[in-house]
């Protein structure tokens, strides 16, 4: 009994070895399966039991790989679809020449959207997945190609020319709605500016007529000297101004002296501005906002050290020499600022526009009424070298030995009036304050 049980492991190890034998010739290549059994079970019994989820096993696989086959035959037969699909597509797209919305180029090259999907792509890897995703293709490219064939026959000479016309006629009407509204507003725009011009007219002329009333009452005569008047500007616009009749000259050095009146706030805008081409900001005298009065020259500034807006009438200075930029700035005859490098070796430029009251943003133009001079103006004089200290305390007290501007003269034939500015008798140290 006991050589019986000791050769009993044997008998089921050569038995087991010959099923596993068995089984890979029938399914090829297998993995060994080590399965306990009872010792007092029937070993046949036992293999009998486990063959069957083998053999569901077996059948699920043959199921796996018809579906895989079927998938894969479809899939051909729908890419052999979309083939033709798409030459049908690019032969459209080609007799087409490009008339289709959308197209960037002859040939019919179509622009890609942004955003816009590409149905041409990789489709999803899924079964489901990949039907769907060729379903869609498919319609994608039917309905793309309904599209083409629609336009090719519809795509006649009398109906592109009638699109034409419809088109034309859209634009005609829209050019008109825009030219009637921009006459709407410049109508509009005029009858305000005309307004506030009226009425700065209707303030110079009550301003004159009082002062013309001042003059008969004094006995004085209409025939002045053509240096004895001044200007004034009441109002704070864009349209009021004075012009100098003549340019200036190449200057590398100046004196610009005047008397000057002013209380208005905040700054009393530009007494005066010279403007060449190319450069608007060539000489400049300019107070604007909070800021302090400054002298720009060639764009380049230089802060004043003046203090006049206290509706008084003040006598002020400024010179200027091209080398090293040194300036001087004198009020009331006494030097109160000086300084360099202002604007150094450029010399003041020929053939410009000389304004009185205005800042110009272009030759001759482009006045903002928010820099516009405010007060009154007189004896505005230039000239091409820096003058001295004794001659400048001689203008500012009226002395019969002040010299008079030689590139120009403070006259009344020499200036036009813009705008409503107005001009009446004046004599410095006479009618001060």
């Amino acid at each position: 009994m006991a050589q019986h049980a000791k050769r009993m492991p044997w008998k089921l190890f050569l038995l087991s070895f010959l099923l596993w034998e068995g089984s890979a010739q029938d399914f090829g290549q297998t993995q060994f399966i080590c399965t306990s059994v009872p010792k007092d079970m029937d070993l046949c019994a036992a293999t009998m039991q486990n063959s069957g989820p083998a053999e569901d096993l077996k059948t699920t696989v043959m199921q796996l790989r018809e579906t895989v086959l079927q998938q894969k035959e479809t899939i051909m037969n729908q890419k052999e679809t979309i083939r033709e699909l798409t030459s049908k597509l690019s032969r459209c797209e080609s007799q087409s020449g490009g008339s289709e919305p959308g197209d960037s180029k002859p040939g019919g090259g179509r622009r890609k959207e942004p955003g816009s999907k590409n149905t041409m792509g990789d489709v999803s890897r899924g079964p489901t997945d990949t039907l769907a995703q060729l379903g869609q293709t498919l319609q994608t490219l039917k309905q793309r190609l309904e599209n083409l064939e629609q336009f090719s026959r519809n795509n006649s000479s009398a109906q592109t020319n009638s699109l034409k016309d419809l088109l034309q006629n859209k634009i005609d009407d829209m050019e008109k709605q825009v030219l009637s509204r921009v006459n709407t507003l410049e109508e509009s725009r005029l009858g305000q500016r005309n307004e506030t011009e009226q009425r700065g007219k209707v303030e110079s002329t009550l301003t004159s007529l009082h002062q013309r009333i001042t003059d008969l009452e004094k006995g004085q005569k209409d025939n002045r000297p053509p240096d004895k008047f001044q200007l004034t500007f009441p109002l704070r616009t864009n349209y009021m101004y004075a012009k100098v009749k003549k340019s200036l000259p190449e200057m590398y050095a100046f004196t610009v002296c005047m008397w000057i009146k002013s209380n208005a706030s905040p700054g009393v805008g530009t007494p005066f501005s010279y403007a060449v081409p190319g450069q608007a900001n060539e000489l400049v005298l300019i107070e604007w906002g909070n800021n302090p009065m400054e002298i720009l020259i060639n764009d380049k500034v230089a802060k004043l050290p003046f203090l006049i807006n206290d509706g008084k009438w003040h006598h002020i200075c400024v010179t200027w020499t091209t080398r090293d930029g040194v300036w001087e700035a004198y009020q009331d005859g006494v030097m109160r600022g000086n300084g360099e490098n202002l604007a150094p070796y450029h010399p003041i430029k020929p053939q410009g526009d000389l304004v009185l009251g205005q800042e110009q943003d272009t030759l001759g133009g482009g006045f903002d009424a928010t820099q516009a001079f405010v007060g009154e103006l007189a004896n505005f004089n230039i000239w091409d070298k820096k003058l001295s200290a004794g001659e400048i305390y001689s203008l500012a007290t009226c002395s019969s030995k002040a010299p008079v501007g030689n590139v120009f003269a403070w006259s009344e034939s020499s200036i036009e009036l813009f705008g409503g500015a107005s001009k009446w008798t004046f004599e410095p140290c006479r009618q001060l304050n």
